[in-house]
């Protein structure tokens, strides 16, 4: 989670496609599109491995769009293949 979050912030577009789960995984995000994000924080609220290849992540992150503050506070599914743990989806918190 903490990495992706860093491609996030950093704009590392290939990354985050490539830990993305190939049954969910966007064609693109257009990452540069959103010039005006500035990640400012993650908390990771609690992480659950629920077997051998499941696991969640509840996380709350928090940016500014044009000097504005906002979070995204989600619960984040993922899945292990062959060693690599890969994002699946997530339920957003309001």
């Amino acid at each position: 989670m903490r990495s992706r979050y860093s491609a996030y912030a950093l704009g590392r577009e290939p990354y985050l496609l490539a830990t993305w789960h190939a049954s969910m995984r966007p064609a693109e995000l257009r990452l540069s599109d959103d010039v005006a994000t500035r990640w400012i924080g993650l908390e990771v609220k609690r992480h659950e491995v629920q077997d051998d290849g499941h696991a969640i992540v509840e996380f709350l992150a928090r940016y500014k769009i044009n000097g504005r503050a906002h979070r995204l506070h989600e619960t984040s599914r993922f899945v292990r293949e062959d060693g690599r743990w890969f994002y699946v989806d997530g339920d957003i918190d309001d």
